[in-house]
């Protein structure tokens, strides 16, 4: 295993930093590198810039419009991006339904629902969790019937709910899990299905955080008309189609990159807060730092089996471990190190751009509310205490 990057792959770094630098607003990485509140606007215009050039879908192969990037190269294109202060792509379309689509759909699903993501026009959104389903996505109870309409074809009416949907309120596109037979085991009942949010029947009501924040939604479906051809391979085989994505969600949850640009974050914070002196606190970050340099050896193992064409281990559950672990712990060492600082939070000053400049404390806000957003990362994606049960039987047997 060479852990160790090759003059190619240097000089491909430095072209992706130069085009990142380039062409990545400052205004954005402005809002990244201080944890401002980046707006749908934000977060779609990188998207766009990205899917203009092409890499929106980075990882994609080149028959459906990626680069075509080996894994080392697309680990550094992410690298670059977080390094420099991009917006994290939003990764229900590009990343998860996306890959879902070219492995299972067919060709004209292909053709009609992969260019809107890798353009970045159209926001989709992910409906697995239901009120009784979070980590046991197998007991989904949101149904989906199949009817036949004189002269309209084939349709599904799916009725029920899905919750904790990220960013739902600008969804356009939602995938959906849903209950197409209770014969046999259940998740032998569910279809992968594909629904136009604008589509009669379909509500979408926020959930306010602690933070003022909906960063979540609940979406209710009540006798919404699908048409058939939106089903995403056969009726009764969406377990499988799901597992494929969740491997993609699980790795996307694990963000090395992310973990290192914020380690850098808190010791700029420990030194503004001058507790970057104190020995305990030093310790603290220094374990961090070791372990996000671990989990980094880890994602470089996979990669490094995948460049040479070997079978690398099935660790995604590890990587989400590992990384959404770190994300908790960067965010509460952040929030003891500024103390009382940590804790205002007012929406509208925010939302006006203020950050605590006029008190020297632009680096605080709002570091409390972070904290207790990172309090989700152990769960969602399928809870660690469930990776860890699956980790163990893939590793052990």
């Amino acid at each position: 295993m060479d852990l160790a990057f090759t003059p190619e792959e240097q000089t491909f770094r430095e072209e992706i930093r130069a085009w990142v630098g380039a062409n990545l607003p400052a205004e954005l990485s402005h809002k990244v590198h201080n944890a401002h509140h980046l707006t749908r606007d934000d977060l779609q215009s990188w998207a766009k810039i990205l899917g203009k050039k092409g890499w929106l879908g980075h990882a994609w192969p080149k028959e459906f419009g990626g680069p075509g990037w080996n894994s080392v190269q697309k680990h550094l294109f992410e690298e670059e991006c977080a390094l420099a202060g991009a917006p994290r792509v939003v990764p229900f379309g590009p990343v998860m339904v996306a890959p879902v689509i070219m492995a299972f759909g067919n060709a004209e699903q292909q053709q009609r629902f992969l260019p809107g993501i890798a353009s970045g026009e159209v926001w989709w959104s992910q409906g697995y969790s239901e009120p009784g389903s979070g980590s046991d996505l197998a007991s989904v109870k949101t149904r989906a019937e199949k009817v036949s309409r004189p002269g309209q074809g084939d349709k599904y009416i799916v009725n029920g709910q899905k919750t904790w949907t990220t960013l739902g309120q600008y969804g356009e596109w939602i995938f959906c899990l849903v209950r197409t037979s209770t014969e046999g085991k259940p998740q032998t009942g569910i279809s992968f299905l594909l629904i136009d949010m604008k589509s009669p029947g379909v509500t979408v009501r926020p959930i306010v955080l602690l933070d003022g924040e909906a960063e979540v939604n609940e979406v209710f479906f009540d006798n919404v008309e699908v048409p058939a051809e939106n089903l995403i391979g056969e009726e009764n085989k969406g377990w499988t189609y799901a597992k494929h994505l969740l491997s993609h969600e699980r790795t996307n949850i694990a963000d090395v990159n992310r973990a290192k640009r914020e380690l850098e974050r808190l010791k700029r914070i420990a030194q503004a807060e001058g507790v970057y002196t104190d020995t305990r606190f030093r310790d603290e970050i220094a374990k961090l730092e070791v372990d996000v340099i671990a989990l980094e050896m880890m994602v470089l193992r996979v990669l490094a089996a995948e460049k040479s064409g070997k079978n690398s281990l099935d660790i995604a559950g590890l990587l989400k471990i590992r990384g959404s672990e770190i994300q908790q712990r960067y965010s509460e060492l952040m929030m003891l190190a500024v103390g009382p600082f940590a804790l205002p939070l007012i929406r509208e000053a925010m939302e006006a751009g203020w950050q605590g400049d006029a008190v020297g404390a632009a680096h605080c806000a709002p570091l409390a509310s972070t904290y207790f957003n990172m309090r989700k990362t152990t769960i969602y994606g399928g809870s660690n205490e469930v990776q860890r049960n699956i980790v163990s039987q893939v590793a052990l047997g």
